[in-house]
């Protein structure tokens, strides 16, 4: 396949979804990918920035750098999570605009919806209301690069699309106790109790809200197709369309797991946004993306990849 930009800069790429995205246009025939490490370039700096994107000349930028974690970090750090995706991706798009790229993929987040969106979240919907508490700062830092994107496509005739994934997971996930999301915070939690013969897990909420979940590797595939298909102002969801109680997902997970203890909710924690599952009928017809990998698949993979990574909670036979 030819490539359909010369040289490409993706911020983030070194991450979960990033590097996903990196070895996809690998696979698509680009050569020339540069990926900025966070040591080498502050991009909450803007002469860091610029620097690169003159450094880099890249055609197609690809943002997906951001700072980012579960309920508990989102909590702890609302004034970073705010300004430093904010600021990143202000100033990420003012340099690329005055230094004419020919595309910029803004990539956002599902928790900019407002807290009570209807079932299935529909474009139309971000304005209707104000995002869930716990996630509100981040949410709407990364909301404004739809804004921008709009605002300089207005003015400017920037070509800047913009993209939501829903809930990622896979292989390569962060699973740190204290910044990790639902997946992998509980394959790590069933792991370690099957592990030390624990009786029981305690997980936050209720277990009644809902997600829906995208294979990480799907959500590459879309990014890409959007990339080199989709040359709208309008926002876009990337999802797989269908939700899922964290209650039946824990279940799911303490199966693949093997964990057999009990289950136990601590209502006195947040549960986040009651709801989320998407209308994905955007990316279909826009530029023809479906998620293909069913969530059991993709739970299976990320729990035999993370016993891989981590052999000592391989239980003792």
């Amino acid at each position: 396949m030819a490539a359909k930009f010369e040289r490409v800069l993706v911020t983030g790429g070194a991450g979960f979804l990033g590097s996903k995205v990196v070895n996809g246009l690998n696979e698509r025939g680009y050569k020339n990918v540069v990926v900025p490490r966070s040591k080498d370039w502050d991009l909450t700096q803007q002469s860091a920035v610029r620097e690169l994107i003159a450094s880099a000349r890249p055609q197609l930028v690809i943002h997906l750098a951001a700072r980012v974690g579960g309920i508990g970090a989102n909590r702890a750090n609302p004034g970073k999570y705010f300004y430093d995706n904010l600021i990143m991706g202000v100033m990420l798009m003012e340099e690329c605009r005055q230094a004419n790229i020919s595309k910029f993929v803004a990539v956002g987040t599902i928790c900019s919806y407002p807290k009570f969106t209807p079932i299935p979240f529909k474009e139309e919907d971000l304005w209707t209301g104000y995002p869930e508490e716990t996630n509100a700062p981040y949410g709407l830092a990364k909301k404004m690069l739809l804004v921008q994107s709009q605002a300089y496509r207005d003015q400017y005739g920037f070509n800047s699309i913009y993209l939501m994934p829903v809930n990622l997971y896979g292989p390569g996930d962060n699973f740190d106790h204290d910044s990790s999301h639902v997946i992998p915070a509980l394959v790590r939690k069933c792991l370690e109790a099957k592990r030390a013969k624990a009786a029981s897990v305690e997980l936050w909420g209720d277990g009644t809200p809902t997600r829906e979940f995208l294979y990480v590797d799907d959500a590459a595939q879309g990014i890409m197709l959007a990339a080199e298909n989709y040359e709208g102002a309008e926002p876009v969801n990337l999802g797989s369309g269908s939700e899922i109680s964290i209650r039946e997902l824990s279940e799911k997970i303490a199966e693949l797991t093997e964990f057999e203890g009990k289950i136990i909710w601590d209502a006195s924690k947040p549960n986040g946004q009651p709801r989320r599952c998407l209308d994905t009928t955007r990316a279909r017809d826009f530029f023809g993306f479906k998620a293909q990998t069913p969530l059991s698949q993709g739970l299976k993979r990320t729990v035999d990849w993370y016993r891989a990574q981590a052999p000592e909670l391989v239980p003792v036979k």
